[in-house]
This record gives C-alpha cells, sequence and structure tokens, in this order.
C-alpha cells in the first residue's frame, strides 16, 4: 500500500493554502466539471474542526440501540433525527409510513446458565420473533441432528421417532460447527492499486445473465420447508427451548429472525456462542446429563406493523422541485447496538448534509436525507419510498423526472474509496471528476454498473427502478470479519477519522449533484436493461 502523510500533515498542507486556491483535478484530457473550489475548503473546515458525527453516533447506538425494524427503539431513533436535523436548520423533516405487516419485537431480557453437572454462565442471543419463557426455566438438554436432504416420509419417520424425548427439554439442534484458527486475517484496508484499476473504469458493468438455480429434486425436502417443520415439531412435541450454535469465532454471535414473524409458531430460542454450544454439545456426547437453566423476556409491538423512513432537506433554488438524496438503512440487528451496520452510516449522512447546511450552501436542487427502516428484513422501506415517490421507469410517477441521483452508505466503518452509480459511464465520469479533489483522503473514483437487480443494500431499490443510485465502496476494516450482523457492532468499533473523511466527500459530491445544470446521466431507452424477475 502506498504510504501517506499522517492525517495531521495533510491538515496543515491543506488549510495553510487559501481558500481561492486551485483544486486539484482530473487530468486536463477528461476534466468537464466545474468544482467550486471554495465550498470544497468549507466543506474540508467544516468536517474537521466543527464535526458531529461521533455525537450523531453515540446517540444512535447507547441512547437507541438496538433498532430492530417494528421495535420502539428505532421509531425514537427516527424521532430524534427530526429534533436533530431540524435544529440544525434543515426543512420539512418529518418520519413518512409504510407497511411493515408484521409486530414489532424486542428482547427485554436473556440469561442461560449451565448448573449440571457444572456451574457457569453462557452467551447466548434471542432469535427475533420468537417468544420468551413462562419466567426462569430448568431443564435437560438433547441433541438433534436432522437427516440430510430428507424425503418427507424420512423426515416424518425421524419427527416421530424423537417426539416422546423432546418433551420438556432444552433441544441444541445441529452438532457444532468447526471454526478453524484464522491464521492469515482478511486485510482491513484495501490497496490504493486496486481501488483505481475497480474505479478507473468507464465502461458500465453489467449484472451479468441471471443463474439458473439448479433443478430441485423433487423427493427431497427443501431446507426452508424442513426448518419450517423442525419449529412446528418442537412447539407441537413440547420442547421447552432451542438452541443454534452460532458456527463463528471468539464469541461473535449473528442472531437474526424466526422468518413466519408468528411467535405462535417457534419455541423460545437462543443462538449460543460457539465455545459454550460446543462444550454443552461435548457433555452429552460423553454421557453426562446436562441442565441448563433460562430466563427470556421478550416483548411483541403491535404498532410496529406501520414502520418509517425519516427525511429531512435542504430547500433547492431555482431548481426545487428536482431532488438530489443521500442516506443509509437506521435499522439494525438486535445483538448488538448496530454501529457499523448502520448507524455509522446513518450518522455519516447526517453530518454530509450537516455540514452543507452548516456552510450556507443555496444549492440549486433540493438536497434531502432520507434514513431507512426494513432494509435488513429486504430493503423493505427504501422500496415503499421508490414506489410511492418515483414509481419505475416503466410506469413512471411525476418525481421521476427530476431525481438527481441518490448516495448510500452501509458497508461498515471503513473510509469511502469508491462509487459505484446505475448509469452511463459518463455518470462515473462526472462523480469521478467531481471526487477527485478527495484523492489525497484515499478516495480513487468512480464506476458504473447497469445491474437493476435488488440486493446488497438500499441505493438498489432505486437501480432497480431506473433511477441513479450511487452505492458507496468502502475499506472493508474488521466489517465482514467481526461486526456486520454480530454482538460485537458497537460504538467501540468506529474509526472516527474514517467515518469524518467519507462524510466529507459525499458532501461534495452531493453538492456537484445539486448544483450542475443538467441532471445526473441516465440509462434510458435501449439502453435501459429490463427490469429482472425476483
Amino acid at each position: 500500500m502506498r504510504i501517506r502523510l499522517p492525517l495531521i500533515v495533510l491538515l496543515v498542507l491543506t488549510f495553510v493554502a487559501p481558500p481561492s486556491a486551485q483544486v486539484p483535478q482530473a487530468p486536463a484530457a477528461t476534466a468537464q466539471e466545474r468544482v467550486d473550489a471554495d465550498v470544497l475548503w468549507k466543506i474540508r473546515r467544516e468536517a474537521t474542526d466543527r464535526s458531529q458525527l461521533m455525537q450523531t453516533l453515540q446517540v444512535l447506538t447507547d441512547v437507541y440501540g438496538p433498532r430492530l425494524t417494528g421495535s420502539p427503539q428505532l421509531k425514537a431513533a427516527m424521532e430524534w433525527v427530526v429534533t436533530q436535523t431540524t435544529g440544525w436548520g434543515l426543512k420539512n423533516a418529518h418520519l413518512e409510513p409504510w407497511d411493515f405487516g408484521h409486530p414489532g419485537w424486542t428482547n427485554e431480557r436473556l440469561s442461560i446458565h449451565i448448573v449440571s453437572p457444572v456451574k457457569d454462565a453462557l452467551v447466548a442471543e434471542a432469535l427475533a420473533w420468537t417468544p420468551g419463557t413462562a419466567g426462569p426455566v430448568t431443564a435437560d438438554t438433547m441433541m438433534l441432528e436432522l437427516p440430510t436432504r430428507p424425503t418427507q416420509a424420512q423426515l416424518t419417520q425421524f419427527f416421530d421417532a424423537q417426539r416422546a424425548r423432546v418433551k420438556g427439554r432444552i433441544v441444541l439442534v445441529g452438532a457444532p460447527q468447526k471454526v478453524d484458527v484464522t491464521i492469515v486475517p482478511p486485510a482491513k484496508r484495501r490497496e490504493d492499486a486496486e481501488v483505481r484499476a475497480q474505479f478507473e473504469r468507464d465502461t458500465p458493468a453489467g449484472g451479468g445473465p441471471p443463474q439458473m438455480p439448479a433443478a430441485p429434486n423433487g423427493d427431497v425436502v427443501p431446507p426452508a420447508r424442513v426448518a419450517e417443520q423442525l419449529d412446528a415439531f418442537l412447539v407441537s412435541a413440547g420442547a421447552v427451548a432451542r438452541i443454534n450454535d452460532a458456527g463463528r469465532d471468539h464469541g461473535q454471535i449473528r442472531a437474526f429472525n424466526n422468518r413466519t414473524f408468528d411467535i405462535n409458531k417457534a419455541v423460545p430460542t437462543v443462538v449460543m456462542r460457539n465455545e459454550d454450544y460446543g462444550r454443552v454439545w461435548r457433555l452429552m456426547a460423553t454421557g453426562r446429563t446436562v441442565q441448563l437453566d433460562m430466563h427470556i423476556v421478550n416483548q411483541m409491538h403491535p404498532e410496529g406493523r406501520t414502520q418509517h423512513n425519516v427525511v429531512a432537506e435542504i430547500p433547492g433554488t431555482d431548481k426545487a422541485a428536482e431532488v438530489v438524496m443521500l442516506g443509509g438503512h437506521l435499522d439494525a440487528w438486535h445483538s448488538a447496538t448496530g454501529a457499523t451496520d448502520n448507524a455509522v452510516g446513518s450518522a455519516t449522512m447526517l453530518e454530509a448534509i450537516r455540514i452543507l447546511q452548516a456552510i450556507g450552501v443555496k444549492p440549486r436542487r433540493t438536497i434531502r436525507v432520507a434514513l431507512w427502516g426494513g432494509e435488513e428484513q429486504g430493503l423493505l422501506g427504501s422500496q415503499a419510498y421508490v414506489k410511492q415517490h418515483f414509481g419505475t421507469a416503466e410506469n413512471p410517477k411525476p418525481e421521476f423526472a427530476g431525481f438527481a441521483g441518490y448516495f448510500n452508505i452501509d458497508s461498515g466503518t471503513g473510509r469511502a474509496r469508491g462509487m459505484t452509480v446505475f448509469g452511463p459511464s459518463d455518470a462515473a465520469r462526472i462523480l469521478r471528476e467531481a471526487t477527485a479533489p478527495f484523492a489525497d483522503n484515499g478516495f480513487l473514483g468512480a464506476n458504473a454498473t447497469s445491474s437493476r437487480r435488488r440486493g446488497g443494500s438500499d441505493h438498489t431499490s432505486f437501480n432497480a427502478a431506473g433511477l441513479p443510485g450511487i452505492g458507496v465502496s468502502q475499506d472493508p476494516i474488521e466489517y465482514g470479519t467481526h461486526t456486520w450482523h454480530t454482538n460485537l457492532d458497537t460504538y467501540e468499533r468506529v474509526i472516527e477519522d474514517d467515518a469524518k473523511q467519507s462524510a466529507m466527500v459525499i458532501a461534495a459530491a452531493v453538492y456537484q449533484l445539486a448544483m450542475r445544470d443538467q441532471l445526473l446521466p441516465r440509462l434510458e431507452g435501449a439502453a435501459l436493461p429490463k427490469l429482472p424477475t425476483q
């Protein structure tokens, strides 16, 4: 990796130059964007000297985390955003409802101890949308290993054989996973040469032909159906509780949800760290009777069926009916406080629009920040927003024509390194030139995609509609290895300087799109791929 000057030296070098100093530009052969050097100077100063990013992050995590979709914490966090952005001087801050269709759920208490043949505290997280226990319960454990790729007859026979054993037991489902020691950990920073190679492309990257799944074996029960039948079996057989193996190293736990969102279709369920799960399993495997004491308190929230997105904006001037958007999802899984996924992304986007408001920009287009709910359950909040406001290229609503782009960040604490825009190569060139002055921050360009397939994060809700969604690529840090959806995703795992640098470059890119004479180019007509079926 290319060695850069320490940040303090860069800041000194930046700030000793007068505001009117020439901002670095892309090579003269392709530089066509007019970049306002004075505004970029002000953005850098505000982002560096008067940042409020970490204060915002602390409130979103420590005060309102976790922020599971449907929970009171998520709504309270959004209401705080309305108050905070209004205090910054933004306009039209409000919540916009959408239909989640499921009640909310929260875990209020969870304790689990092994009481025989040894005594110790065990580490686990509740599976969302499962019931709690009826007060503290103590019960023997049992092992349950399902047959591999069973037919319906084999699965039914297996459940019938196990039914009498399950009643009154805490059931460990599946043998412990063997988690190997990581000898060479993945890199936390990306090499500059690798980033440049990715974001210097001018040719749009297509989505590729859809991958056809292998033809199912008609005699084998699909995994989703096996899981559904297992839940129903444990309920009907009278299991006290269920324990799943987290299957990750160093105590990491990812706990998601009962897919039916119906607590009547599952028993109290926890995901236990691999180290404790393996210990309990081995004790049973060597002939010992294991007894656990468990207490889980979960609450349902019927009002969670109606969920919200939160928006606020800086009104535009002569092109106020057109809009540039930036945002990220505010919801998070419940095992931790959702810092790197995605409170830091939300805080970064709030900071970017706060910076622009604080330096007094008068954008031609309206700049709107949006924080979404329901991303973790399938991009639900952003899909609802796009459908309500914009429609699709095939069936557009009036706001569709004036949309200038949506910037999204959702890959942890690492600093922004590049952007991918749904659009022609010229859209990527515009973003590349607009952000060229931030190469000293490690931001190295933009490329294009023509894929309308949803997935990954909320910018693809815009892509699917045929609108220019812009995904921000970041350094990985420990996102995929330690914090993504785990019980370790807390405030302590955020790198402050990285988040500040991201807010800085995003603010500059947003401002550029808000001030251009023309909208960001789009894929239109024959160049626009058909919306894939999914």
